[in-house]
């Protein structure tokens, strides 16, 4: 079919409908807003701040003017004056940033920015304001004596916002970085291997950052005696710390060993899992450098000193943690609905640790109540009864302790009269086997302004609703071929317009089969249920849509006109027909159609007569031509089981001594009237009475007439019959 579109869920159907006719996908369209509607180009981003310089915050909107743009700062507003202004692009300037400010905290802090017009409040993101900073160090390098050809360690910690470049220094001078027996990582540690007496001397490490420079205390490195000869077990001097870090940062775990001979270093996952290659590299003697890490790298890695040649070996463990800010997978839909009716807003987003998420109604936080639920861990804001008070841009924040994102959309009530009106006219008629053309009446010009397009809705008869698919038509077109269909198969077509507001009532439905043929005859069973009710059942057809419904008639035997038929839908497969008269024989005919034309029939006979138990008689049915002037039919029926029922009489009389077969027979010939025979003489049931050819009564018997069943009710068991 030409742009047809199953949807996910019914509830969804407008949704998708109207990016049927903007011809956007979900990840083509943003935020889910019109260009009317807000939306931000640029949000503020965390910033670490210089003390007494200037600092500037970026808020960057998009929407229908004017646009109101104000701050706020730790979730209260932020006023501006003096120091603290508003540009015209909507950008926060603090002309001099400030530690401390009226025995506040000054100027650190949450910042973010509000953007509002006429159709809302939208807020952005927060952003962290810290102030550049360099403590002193809380870890000074230790002075320490290695023999020569050992290993040195020396290590400063300090704690830098931004984090400080630490750089070291021996005897005051900048260390020969280029020699590879000197490993610095950016942890604050220098690793020296192989120390020789030229090592010797006084080392410092130099921490710089934009708010400072520091130097550490001073530590002296001695150099004692020769190399070791002697055998030394491996051993860590120093292994990975356990370290949480955000994707795509660089991760460090230190491995640092020594022993005699020297130990060979190694890297594990205690999962057993596979470290890679990319990204991985080895800086000094041991140390792992993981670059842009990923989810994938979280986990306990394992570095183990092996001497070599053997399998003796030291291990220590850290574990590496990697947390990633909030992405959404799903975001909120922009959608307009009638006042009274509800709304969902769903809200999906990912990240580690699991994201919170929050849901705002114009900057402010909304708490479940009224006519407000949240579901799902506030996946899912549904809201009903809806007014002219919930019009609004609803937000959906996800935090975690990695970050936050925002997704948001618009919820437009729209009165009835701002709708379009439901298309009138609509019609539909086969072309083909695969083929249907939809028409409609063109509405009035100035109705037609304010549609975007029409959605055709399409379902098979007999198929659900959530089955229900959807083609989109542009606003120009008021005839649609619906192609790619099936075969003799009927559908049910209604038609929606579209405005920016939302959509029209549907219009009315229309029911069409292509072309292709008739339905298969039905396969059908008919239970008696007592002296005056038959139930009928029947099979469904295997596809939805190749019948539209069926009809079902009955006639009292002789009686040459049928009642009925009624007329029942494709899903029902039974009816009961009721108030017979007790006794009586009828005949019962059962049709499919669609809108090519009726199936063949088949016919049934059953009888009511209040016989003895086991009077019954069961047989098969056949296709026939169903036409009137039946009643020649029911004659032979009725004079078959006359004629059965004075054979089994003379058998009976045969049995005991009696030859008088010559009454049996006279009565075949002249008994053409509804008898009120007992179907049990003696204890002894009639049987196979539709299965003897009755020489009387063949020369009235057309061709290809069906055969017939003749079903009797039975007083000890009520309800039992053919079929």
């Amino acid at each position: 079919m030409n742009s047809l579109i199953h949807p996910e869920r019914k509830t969804n159907s407008d949704r998708r409908s109207r990016d049927l006719l903007t011809d956007r996908s979900p990840a083509q369209q943003g935020c889910r807003c019109s260009e009317s509607e807000l939306s931000f180009l640029q949000e503020p981003s965390d910033v670490i701040a210089v003390r007494d310089r200037p600092l500037m915050l970026h808020c960057q909107v998009r929407g229908e003017e004017p646009v109101a743009i104000s701050w706020r700062k730790n979730g209260a507003p932020l006023a501006a004056g003096g120091r603290i202004r508003v540009l015209l692009n909507g950008t926060l300037l603090i002309g001099s940033f400030q530690k401390r400010r009226d025995g506040g905290d000054g100027d650190v802090g949450e910042y973010d920015c509000a953007a509002q017009n006429r159709y809302g409040m939208l807020v952005s993101r927060k952003a962290k304001v810290a102030l550049a900073s360099l403590p002193k160090f809380y870890t000074h390098p230790a002075s320490m004596s290695v023999d020569e050809g050992g290993v040195a360690r020396f290590q400063c910690q300090i704690n830098g916002v931004p984090e400080a470049q630490i750089t070291w220094e021996r005897d005051r001078q900048p260390l020969d970085t280029g020699d590879s027996r000197y490993t610095l990582l950016p942890m604050g540690v220098l690793q020296v291997t192989g120390v020789r007496q030229a090592d010797a001397g006084v080392f410092r490490c130099v921490a710089t950052n934009m708010a400072n420079t520091r130097y550490s205390h001073e530590a002296t490195l001695n150099i004692t005696g020769g190399a070791a000869r002697s055998y030394k077990e491996p051993v860590i001097l120093s292994g990975p710390q356990n370290l949480t870090i955000t994707v795509h940062q660089t991760a460090i775990l230190e491995c640092i060993a020594t022993g005699n001979p020297k130990p060979i270093v190694s890297w594990s996952r205690l999962d057993g899992r596979s470290i890679g290659v990319e990204g991985i590299q080895v800086l000094g003697t041991g140390n792992l450098m993981i670059s842009d890490v990923s989810l994938q790298h979280s986990g306990v890695y394992v570095c183990s000193a092996n001497r070599p040649g053997t399998r003796m070996r030291r291990t220590a463990l850290g574990r590496l943690v990697v947390q990633a800010p909030p992405e959404f997978l799903q975001w909120p839909q922009s959608v307009s609905k009638t006042a009274g009716g509800s709304a969902v807003f769903t809200c999906v987003a990912q990240g580690v640790p699991e994201p919170h998420l929050i849901w705002l109604k114009n900057g402010k936080v909304l708490m479940p109540g009224h006519n407000v639920k949240l579901t799902n861990n506030n996946s899912t804001l549904a809201l009903t009864r809806i007014s002219a008070e919930d019009e609004a841009i609803y937000q959906c924040i996800a935090e975690n302790s990695a970050g936050t994102n925002q997704a948001s959309a618009r919820l437009a009530v729209a009165q009835a009269k701002d709708l379009p009106e439901a298309p009138e006219g609509l019609a539909a008629s086969a072309q083909s086997t695969t083929t249907l053309q939809i028409t409609w009446s063109q509405p009035p010009s100035n109705v037609t302004e304010n549609i975007i397009g029409y959605v055709l809705h399409i379902r098979r008869i007999g198929e659900p609703d959530s089955l229900e698919l959807q083609e989109a038509i542009s606003k120009g077109t008021f005839r649609h071929d619906v192609t790619n269909l099936e075969a003799a198969t009927t559908y049910s077509l209604y038609l929606k317009a579209y405005s920016p507001l939302g959509a029209s009532q549907q219009s009315h439905t229309v029911v069409a089969t292509t072309l292709g043929g008739v339905p298969k005859a039905p396969t059908y069973f008919t239970k008696v249920l007592n002296s005056s009710a038959v139930q009928v059942l029947w099979e469904l057809p295997g596809k939805p849509g190749k019948a539209e419904g069926f009809r079902l008639s009955y006639r009292r035997v002789p009686q040459p006109e049928y009642q009925g038929p009624v007329q029942l839908p494709s899903h029902v497969n039974a009816h009961t027909l009721s108030n017979l008269e007790s006794g009586a024989v009828y005949e019962v005919k059962l049709v499919a159609y669609n809108g090519n034309g009726e199936s063949d029939c088949s016919k049934r006979l059953v009888s009511l007569a209040e016989d003895g138990p086991g009077g019954q008689s069961n047989g098969g049915s056949s296709l026939c031509q169903c036409t009137e002037g039946g009643a020649s039919l029911g004659s032979i029926v009725i004079g078959i089981h006359i004629g059965t029922a004075c054979i089994i009489f003379c058998v009976l009389f045969l049995m005991f001594g009696y030859r008088r077969s010559t009454l049996c027979c006279k009565g075949t010939q002249d008994s053409w009237f509804v008898p009120r025979t007992n179907t049990e003489l003696n204890g002894i049931p009639k049987e196979g009475a539709t299965h003897l050819q009755m020489e009387p009564v063949s020369q009235v018997v057309r061709p290809a007439q069906c055969q017939v069943v003749i079903e009797q009710h039975s007083a000890d068991l009520p309800g039992t019959g053919t079929g």
